[in-house]
């Protein structure tokens, strides 16, 4: 039972991964390659504009990590209140809660410096999480405005 639980996930993780794939690298000059054992997305290379997040040291979600223009993640997370630390260095909570408003929380490591995670499951707004990467693409490609 256990073992078919985990192919679910990974099926499941599978297809959230394409459509965020399908997402960064249909912006131009980004790239992808691993970095801290997951995929993550490059401008030029060099920049991360994306990181996807497979449950990431045992957390039991997916999610991305994002970088923001100052103030952008702090006003996501507000959606996100129980979530919405400052200092982004506790350590998340294993699980989030049901229902609306857990879509958007601090990330571990990068939360600090105006990074968003984003919680990726049935009620994920695709589009929203595309503007989102569209802004980290700009905002880290120097097109701000």
């Amino acid at each position: 039972m256990q073992l078919k639980y985990s192919m679910i996930k990974l099926r499941l993780s599978m297809d959230v991964l394409e459509k965020v794939r399908e997402i960064c690298l249909g912006l131009p000059e980004v790239s992808e390659r691993l970095s801290h054992g997951e995929p993550c997305w490059f401008f030029k290379g060099k920049r991360v504009i994306c990181m996807f997040d497979d449950h990431h040291h045992g957390a039991d979600r997916v999610a991305v990590w994002v970088p923001c223009l100052p103030g952008v993640a702090a006003e996501l997370v507000k959606r996100s209140p129980w979530l919405g630390r400052e200092d982004g260095g506790s350590p998340l909570p294993k699980s989030l809660p049901e229902g609306e408003g857990s879509q958007f929380f601090v990330p571990p490591y990068v939360g600090g410096k105006g990074w968003v995670g984003v919680v990726l499951d049935e009620g994920t707004d695709w589009e929203e999480l595309a503007d989102l990467v569209g802004a980290a693409w700009g905002f880290v490609g120097g097109k701000r405005g």
